[in-house]
């Protein structure tokens, strides 16, 4: 078994930190974020699978993260993800960690997070490190890696799955509460079935892909790995939104499904295990828990959905490979994992003229998948129908790469939505998982089914076969409910980018005033014009008139990863002496600002400068 079994809660953590378990020592102050993140490390330090981080984030570093996250929001779950740590895999760029995709000679250091890294940081959560994968997210094994193989958390013999190989075993191990992933072919699921976690596998577009070194740019995915279906439907509603900068950003309209599902299991020819009768086995257990849930078991022909998934490496979708990193390709080549190099290179022998082969029958085969879905509402898969050693791998890993890939390779070319979640133990102690699989928008549909095949297996989560696994349906700590959010320029009501807050649901809850030591400047060059609040101890001035809203923790995080320097969200004292998030600016933006502390708030400036333009410069305090 694997070494990394050690771990456990001698150190104060759970094997796996959920967000219930993190939210509800933090509310008792059982454990701060510093108090997590040293722990964190010290698991970092000491797990002994030497590949699962290409860059881990280090102590100090990672220390002084949550020192700094504390100073700027000192109250406990004062934000959706306060405290909570996370892995990246490493072809999503984390400002200021080098972005490999497993390549060392590709390496180059990002100055700006990836569009989902920024939310999730905004929301509170605090980055380990960028984790291992196979090379340019191409292969399902793990193995494809010049940083080295991550092992099964249960085997230190058997294959970690991949290409989200790091992440996985990030969760799995309890080195990070939740990571992410990428899901083009698999990725996103099979490492969660062979680590005992739950594969978010987001609907294509739902997640932003800036940021991203692309595998296939139309159908790469973000994805989540995480320790149960509610803290990863959670972390993705944070995640989630429209990003422009994304050209495959899409927005999706949710899909509802029927209260008792009819749900595609697969004919007795189309069950193919490879001989794992422990696989097969576990695999018809979940059938049967999904029926006694009230579900209908409705046999179908798998033979399309195949057929989509030979394309994905078999045709010419396999040159969106190439397009990628074509000049690297041209100069580099011989920095490539064997097996990578010859996947990508066998895309030069595809002509446009194939492209669109390839397309008119993809097409024919989507027209039969939509007949199957007219019969069925979401389909049970196995999540991959087999597992191997890393030997096993080493000795043959296109064929058994390709094996892996076998129930999950159609589902992005589809634009589905799937949930990949553990399905019980074999017979050797390895775990297995079976996959939920829906129309595209149907990622919140899928919970509540994904949530109970997960709790009915009984296999508790990552390391810990023993933990009780948080229900979706009635979680078992009091959710947030809201976050107040003190405004006190432009987004005030009627004000130009009140929109913003309007759009997002929010809730006008009553306007008021800061304590007396805060300023107020006019920000030059802003459009549409916007004030900065400064806060300085012992002032004695007339206080700001500050509007609050409140927000779903969700949205919370959503509109604080959109706000533009000099802005940020800090903690304001208001007159009561309660504190509440707001928006406050760094003090090097405001030493030439004029000063409109004296009018007592934005909207009273703006009514006298509408008749005084010159007011903003001349005003003092």
């Amino acid at each position: 078994m694997h070494a990394g079994e050690h771990i456990g809660a001698e150190d104060g953590l759970p094997p796996v930190p959920t967000l219930a378990i993190l939210r509800a020592r933090y509310a008792a102050g059982d454990l701060t974020p510093v108090d997590v993140a040293t722990l964190v490390a010290s698991r970092m330090e000491a797990y002994t699978d030497p590949a699962v981080f290409i860059t881990p984030v280090l102590r100090d570093d990672l220390i002084a993260a949550a020192r700094a996250l504390m100073e700027r929001h000192p109250e406990p779950n004062s934000l959706p993800l306060w405290g909570v740590p996370f892995a990246v895999k490493d072809n999503i760029d984390v400002a200021g960690l080098p972005t490999t995709a497993a390549c060392p000679a590709f390496a180059y250091v990002p100055s700006r997070d990836a569009h989902i890294v920024a939310r999730l940081k905004a929301a509170g959560a605090l980055v380990t490190g960028k984790t291992n994968l196979d090379q340019f997210a191409t292969g399902l094994n793990g193995t494809r890696s010049p940083y080295g193989a991550p092992r099964s958390v249960f085997s230190a013999d058997h294959i970690s799955g991949g290409s989200s190989s790091g992440s996985a075993v990030a969760v799995a191990a309890g080195l990070a509460s939740f990571s992410l992933g990428t899901d083009t072919a698999g990725s996103g699921r099979v490492p969660a079935a062979f680590n005992n976690v739950v594969g978010i596998k987001p609907t294509p577009g739902l997640l932003s892909t800036t940021g991203l070194v692309p595998a296939c740019r139309s159908l790469d995915c973000i994805s989540i790995f995480s320790s149960s279906v509610a803290d990863g439907i959670a972390i993705r509603r944070i995640a989630e939104g429209f990003d422009p900068d994304d050209i495959y950003a899409r927005r999706i309209a949710p899909a509802t499904l029927p209260a008792a599902p009819r749900f595609g299991v697969l004919m007795g020819a189309d069950r193919e295990f490879f001989g794992d009768t422990e696989t097969e086995r576990l695999y018809e257990a979940a059938v049967t828990r999904l029926s006694v849930l009230g579900a209908t078991a409705v046999p179908f022909d798998y033979a399309p959905l195949r057929a989509i998934a030979e394309l994905l490496y078999g045709g010419p979708w396999v040159a969106e490979r190439l397009a990628a990193i074509e000049p690297f390709f041209d100069t580099n080549a011989g920095d490539f994992d064997p097996s990578v190099r010859t996947i990508v290179a066998s895309a030069k022998r595809f002509s446009a003229v194939d492209a669109f082969r390839g397309r008119y029958r993809f097409e024919a085969l989507r027209r039969e998948a939509e007949m199957l879905f007219a019969a069925v509402d979401v389909l049970l898969l196995p999540t991959a129908p087999t597992t191997y050693t890393v030997a096993a791998m080493r000795d043959d890993p296109v064929a058994l790469n390709s094996r892996l890939g076998l129930y999950t390779n159609f589902a992005n070319l589809l634009g589905l939505a799937a949930i990949a979640v553990p399905a019980g133990f074999r017979g050797d102690g390895l775990p297995a998982g079976v996959t939920l699989v829906g129309p595209g928008g149907s990622d919140d549909a899928l919970g509540p089914m994904a949530d109970a095949l997960h709790r009915g297996a009984a296999c508790g989560t990552g390391i810990d076969r023993e933990a009780s696994v948080p229900s979706l349906v009635r979680p078992v700590e009091p959710p947030i409910e809201s976050v107040a959010l003190a405004v006190v320029g432009a987004h005030l009501s009627q004000l130009p980018l009140n929109r913003e807050l309007v759009a997002l649901g929010a809730k006008l809850l009553r306007k008021t005033r800061t304590k007396a030591d805060y300023r107020l400047y006019v920000l030059p060059c802003t459009v549409p014009a916007k004030p900065g609040l400064v806060r300085d101890p012992g002032y004695g001035g007339p206080g700001i008139e500050v509007e609050i809203w409140t927000l779903s923790p969700e949205t919370f995080g959503r509109f604080v990863a959109a706000i533009p320097a000099p802005l940020g969200i800090g903690r304001i004292t208001l007159s009561d002496g309660s504190n509440v998030a707001g928006f406050l600016c760094e003090t090097h933006a405001v030493a030439s600002a004029p000063e409109i502390t004296g009018y007592g708030g934005w909207r009273t400036y703006l009514a006298s400068a509408a008749h005084d333009p010159q007011a903003a410069s001349n005003n003092g305090t």
